[in-house]
């Protein structure tokens, strides 16, 4: 049971993550989700307040950036609103919300639903264009996880690289830096015997 829910698990987070998630906002409170994700990879969400017995009615703001702090995604004091983007660069991914026209205390609840990779696909119209259905729409979601597997795969392998060469780089420059500390020591020892030596046959000591 447990080495298929490892599998399961494994097999959500390589071909692509979807699932919803509940937010609490508050009036001084901004929440924010990150993910890492490769370039060119399709994202969708939708969020939306979840509505409750409130005594003024709530809005909330949205502002979605990528790696490089480029806005993908900005509302204003909505009710509730929509995203898509197709990844242009890999890295972190950042999706922030927060509350407005919230009296002092009060907390909203936010639903998110976030798709990415194969997740955001739609399956219903790829079935319809193709004319498939059954077990041929089955194996068709199997090779686009097939494919999506491969390509996060190769990208953990190049990021582990990138890592690696870092580590050597660093490991490189420490130990320059640590030669170039131990030779300033020596020069500013044989430096201070010599001034020593200098000064005490001034004062005829030795």
């Amino acid at each position: 049971m447990g080495r298929g829910a490892a599998a399961a698990l494994t097999l959500w987070w390589l071909t692509g993550c979807a699932g919803a998630v509940w937010l609490e906002l508050a009036t001084t409170a901004t929440k924010c989700l990150s993910e890492e994700i490769q370039s060119n990879v399709v994202v969708m969400a939708d969020y939306s307040i979840l509505f409750e017995e409130h005594p003024v009615r709530p809005y909330v703001s949205a502002k979605v950036t990528s790696p490089y702090g480029y806005v993908l995604h900005h509302a204003e004091k909505v009710t509730h609103g929509q995203f898509a983007f197709t990844t242009a660069e890999s890295g972190i991914y950042l999706a922030c919300f927060w509350a407005d026209t919230l009296d002092r205390g009060m907390v909203i609840n936010l639903n998110l639903d976030w798709r990415i990779g194969i997740a955001a696909k739609d399956w219903d119209s790829v079935a319809k264009k193709e004319k498939i259905d059954g077990v041929a729409l089955e194996l068709v979601k199997l090779e686009a996880a097939a494919r999506a597997i491969n390509g996060n795969l190769l990208y953990l392998v190049l990021k582990e690289a990138d890592m690696r060469n870092l580590s050597e780089w660093t490991q490189v420059k420490i130990t320059w830096l640590s030669l170039m500390s131990l030779a300033v020591c020596i020069t500013v020892s044989v430096l201070q015997v010599w001034h020593l030596k200098q000064f005490f046959r001034k004062k005829k000591l030795i």
